[in-house]
Parts: structure tokens; C-alpha cells; sequence
């Protein structure tokens, strides 16, 4: 079975959201739906990023990892990028 880390965006706050599951597809979905407690007032929500891992305790390792003060640093990265892409994407 596959374990995914993932980033959401939130468009309302422009904050961002990290999780681990073993059913990605879902999960955003929950999270979109306003089922997901964390993130129900933040929503609208956008996936940007997702890992995938073979092994349950290495995907809650980089979890972990991703809400440290080191991990934010990348979180902040993957989302200038984010944003970077989509405020290209919408001037052509």
C-alpha cells in the first residue's frame, strides 16, 4: 500500500495545510467537501504537492519533518512556486 504526504493551499488564507494518507484521491476530496475539521473555514483548498512513499512510517517521518521549522522553509518554496506557475498560467 502507498502512503502520500501532501500540501494544500488555501486561497481564502493563503496558508498552507499538511497531511498524510493513504488514500490521496479522498482525502482531498474530504478536505474540499469541508469535512476535514483543520481545514473546513479555509477552504477553497488546492492540492500542491504530494510525495509518495512505500512504507507507512517514512510517510509520517516527512510529515513530521514538514511542520518543523526546517520543513517550513520547503513548504514556502513549493508554494512561490505554486503561486509562480499559476500567475503565469493566467496571463497567457
Amino acid at each position: 500500500m502507498a502512503y502520500f504526504v501532501y500540501i494544500m493551499y488555501s486561497e481564502k488564507d493563503e496558508g498552507l495545510y499538511t497531511g498524510c494518507t493513504n488514500n490521496l484521491d479522498s482525502r482531498v476530496k474530504r478536505h474540499k467537501a469541508g469535512y476535514v475539521a483543520a481545514t473546513k473555514a479555509r477552504r477553497p483548498l488546492v492540492l500542491i504537492y504530494k510525495e509518495k512513499f512505500s512504507r507507512k512510517s517514512d510517510a509520517f517521518k516527512r510529515e513530521r519533518f514538514l511542520k518543523t521549522k526546517w520543513g517550513n522553509t520547503f513548504k514556502q518554496r513549493v508554494k512561490k512556486y505554486y503561486l509562480n506557475k499559476i500567475s503565469h498560467t493566467r496571463k497567457k
